[in-house]
Formats: structure tokens, C-alpha cells, sequence
């Protein structure tokens, strides 16, 4: 209660992954929420425009590619004929199952959901403005939490037309099948989003500048995709960048510079620019309410994710990377924990990050690269899955999982996993490093045969070079 002896008053900027977990957390905690978004449900960029239409699309990518390999089993279906209307329809069914079932949730917990586009009037007031033609209106709050996710990033000169020159949401919408595709950008948004045009029949080309794909995972890791990439698309340019595009009615011409590009003079149908995302910021009147943000746009926060004016919290991709769903959910419940007085901080040891291509590439904890930069003692231990029955099962033997160890304590550090399932997989891994669990933890825990997540407790076994199915090494 606040000194007047009312419920406080809550407004939560955003209906994202970050927004609605913080409205419903704050409701439980007695609060009086209002929770704002300019869609009709809640649900943010990652139900309507990220997370859940990429995975679908890459769902039906993953089950092409699938139908194909099991004629090398014996089993042949044909050429798969592909319905692009029903494609997008079942991928809109998936959105609109799941954003009407959050407005169900809203209504059911009683949270005040208005329509419209948030602005700060000053330290306690906000102006909405509404999408849906109602009048504007005021709310004032005694916390707020700014949840107001990111969008597309695109580089000067790009401009980003929804036809020819596609982002990540224009390229979502899968309005046709293009012949060709160039995707700037070889990190996970351009990875997955290519395999799924390459699966419908694309030919994919991908430009990264840097040395490889996926620049911030353990090169390991990424090897085995780098193999299956090569063979499903038609190019992957590294050490490359795109110096000039012009658009024109029958394609996009385009300058690649690069040491290794061979014809630096191409022409696309599309290009889908996938060089990472920005934080929303630049529209809410921060400095009206007294919020400070860095260069780059996001939200400073502290440990309990408060802001410079310290009723209002930030979080999610606005408040700092890593940019992913999950971290804003973890941190809607430190936030509004905080804000009702409760012992919160926020301090995750292992932020899972998963690439949902084909194999799935997934890590959490200390990487490898990051234990050698800083120089701190580790060891690691690898277990193939070539030697795994379950992947052999599957004809997926392209798999690895690796453990990153501390030498005296044999505690886990960072778990690294690339193969089918490996988004799934991850979650142990995940624990044992919040745990402070130890390679023997993993190696006496009996994980169900045969399964891939025996990998992690062979992993171990490798360490202490028990494993029944491997030769043991082990590098430091």
C-alpha cells in the first residue's frame, strides 16, 4: 500500500516477453497495473513478428529437410509442393492462438490493457496515444516498467522497402518465393531466416564481414552447421560486405568488396538485411521523466533494473543485451519484485542463447573463446556424437557437447551444445551452471539411453575419461 493507503499504481510500457510477465507479476503483488501496447493483444515482437512465426516457418524448413534426408534411409515422398497461402495462414493461426490467448490471461488477472503508443508527460505521467481511434489519455503511475522491446537494425543506405529490400519482419510475411536472396549478415537472425527460404527452394547467398558465421559462439560449435550451410546454400561470402546496392524493378544490383569475392557484380531478386536490432527508445520523452539512456539508445539500469529516476525500471531488449526473450522475462520478475520491496537482484550466471537452425547450435555460462580472452583457467571436454546411438539413431551424427570446467573445483562453467534439439537440451546445462553443479554431478546423474541427453553425462565422462564410447581427451 502507499502512504495514502492505496494499491501503487503500475504502468508497463510494452506487452512483450518483458511487459506482460511484469503486469501479471505486479498484479499478484497487489498492485494496480495498467499495461500499455499499440497491438490489440499482447504479445510483442516475439509473438508477432519474432520468436514464435520464425520457429514455425522453421518447423516446416526442418521437416523439408527432413523428408529429404530419409531417402538416404530408404524412404522417398517426392518433391514437396509447397502452398504458400496456407503456409502464411497456419503461421498467422500460431500468432493469433497464442496473443489472443494472452489477452485472455490479461483479462483474467485483471490488468487495465490500453491500446496505444506510450510517451513520458514527466517523472509520473504518461500520454497515450491510441492505434485503435479512441481518444488519447493520461495515466499516471507511482512505477512504471519500460518494456518497449527493439527493432530491426539497418546499416546507412539501406533502405528497407518490405519488397525488394526485406528485414526480418517483412521477410516473415513470406509474400513469395524469390529465386535468389542475399542475406547481409551472418549472425542468427540471417542464418535461420535463410535456412527457411532455402528450404522452400531459395537460392541463399550470405554475406558476413567477419571471418565466420556466428561470430560470438565457440567456432566448435559452429563447424558443424558452417558443413550442412554449405551444401543448402548456394554462397556464404565471409571477410565480405556489401559496398553499394540500387534497387531496380526486375532485382537488386549489388557491389560486394571482399580478398575472396569472385564477381563482386550481382543481381537478387530480394535482399534481407539481418545486421542485428536497435533498442525502442528514441520516441518515449525519456528526458521528461528523467531516464538516461547510453549512445546507443539503451536504457541504463541497475541491478534490480532500475533506471536513473528509481520508481522507473527498464527491461527486456531496451534495457541492454543480450537481446533475447527469455532475459526479459527473468528480468520483469526482478523488477517488479523490487519494486514491492522484496530481496531481487539480477544475477544469472548462464543466459542460455539458442540458434534455431538445422543443427541447432545452443550455449549457456562461460564460453570457451570467453575463458581464453580473459585468461582464465579452464578445461574442456568433448563428446562427439558420432559416438551417440541416439543421433545415430536419427542420422544426425553432426552433433557436439562440449563442458567448460574449472581445473581445482571440477565445477561447470559454460555448456556448449550444437545438434538436433540442442535449444532443448540446453535447460541442463542451464541448471548445472546456476547450481554450481560439478563435472561429477553430471557423469552420476543417469540420463535415460538412448536419448542425445546422454551427451552431457558422457561429456562429463569424457572428463574424467570413464566414457564407454569414447576415447577420452580433454584440452585445457
Amino acid at each position: 500500500m502507499t502512504s495514502d493507503g492505496r494499491q501503487p499504481r503500475v504502468a508497463v510500457i510494452g506487452a512483450g516477453p518483458g511487459g506482460y510477465p511484469a503486469a501479471f507479476h505486479a498484479t499478484e503483488l497487489g498492485m494496480d497495473v495498467t499495461l500499455i501496447d499499440p497491438e490489440a493483444n499482447p504479445g510483442g515482437v516475439c509473438l508477432y513478428r519474432g520468436c514464435i512465426p520464425s520457429k514455425t516457418l522453421l518447423h516446416v524448413a526442418s521437416l523439408l529437410g527432413e523428408a529429404e534426408d530419409a531417402a538416404d534411409w530408404g524412404v522417398t515422398f517426392g518433391s514437396p509442393e509447397i502452398d504458400l497461402d496456407r503456409l502464411r495462414r497456419w503461421k498467422d493461426q500460431v500468432i493469433s492462438k497464442m496473443t489472443s490467448g494472452l489477452g485472455l490471461l490479461t483479462r483474467a488477472r485483471r490488468v487495465r490493457f490500453v491500446r496505444g503508443l506510450a510517451r513520458f508527460e514527466d517523472a509520473r505521467t504518461l500520454r497515450i496515444e491510441p492505434t485503435d481511434g479512441d481518444d488519447a489519455q493520461r495515466v499516471e503511475f507511482d512505477y512504471a516498467v519500460i518494456a518497449t522491446g527493439s527493432q530491426p537494425a539497418a546499416p546507412p543506405g539501406f533502405q528497407i522497402d518490405g519488397e525488394r529490400i526485406l528485414d526480418s519482419t517483412s521477410a516473415l510475411e513470406i509474400d513469395d518465393i524469390p529465386d535468389t536472396l542475399l542475406v547481409v549478415g551472418g549472425g542468427y537472425i540471417g542464418l535461420e531466416l535463410g535456412s527457411v527460404y532455402a528450404a522452400l527452394g531459395t537460392k541463399v547467398t550470405v554475406v558476413e564481414m567477419e571471418t565466420g558465421l556466428l561470430p560470438g559462439a565457440d567456432r566448435d560449435l559452429v563447424r558443424p552447421l558452417e558443413r550442412k550451410l554449405e551444401s543448402a546454400f548456394a554462397e556464404i561470402l565471409l571477410s565480405a560486405r556489401v559496398a553499394s546496392l540500387n534497387v531496380r524493378t526486375d532485382g537488386v544490383d549489388v557491389e560486394l568488396a571482399g580478398a575472396r569475392v569472385e564477381n563482386p557484380s550481382r543481381l537478387f531478386d530480394k535482399v534481407l538485411v539481418a545486421v542485428g536490432r536497435r533498442p525502442n527508445s528514441s520516441g518515449l520523452n525519456l528526458e521528461a521523466a528523467g531516464v538516461e539512456s547510453d549512445k546507443r539508445g539503451f536504457v541504463k539500469v541497475d541491478h534490480q533494473r532500475r533506471t536513473s529516476a528509481p520508481h522507473i525500471f527498464a527491461i527486456g531488449d531496451v534495457a541492454g543485451e543480450p537481446m533475447l526473450a527469455h532475459k526479459a522475462t527473468y528480468e520483469a520478475h526482478v523488477a517488479t519484485s523490487a519494486m514491492a520491496g522484496q530481496a531481487a537482484t539480477y544475477d544469472a550466471q548462464a543466459i542460455p542463447a539458442v540458434v534455431f537452425t538445422d543443427p541447432e547450435i545452443a550455449w549457456c555460462g562461460l564460453t570457451e573463446a570467453e575463458a581464453r580472452e580473459s585468461g582464465r583457467p579452464h578445461e574442456v571436454a568433448t563428446f562427439p556424437w558420432a559416438a551417440s546411438g541416439r543421433a545415430t539413431t536419427l542420422g544426425r551424427n553432426d552433433g557436439l557437447t562440449k563442458l567448460i570446467l574449472e581445473p581445482t573445483t571440477e565445477r561447470v562453467l559454460g555448456v556448449g551444445i550444437t545438434g538436433r534439439g540442442a535449444g532443448e537440451l540446453i535447460a541442463e546445462g542451464v541448471l548445472a551452471v546456476e547450481m554450481g553443479a560439478r563435472a561429477d554431478d553430471l557423469r552420476l546423474s543417469i540420463h535415460p539411453h538412448p536419448t542425445t541427453s546422454e551427451t552431457l553425462m558422457e561429456a562429463a565422462e569424457v572428463f574424467f575419461n570413464t566414457s564407454p564410447h569414447y576415447i577420452a581427451r580433454k584440452r585445457g
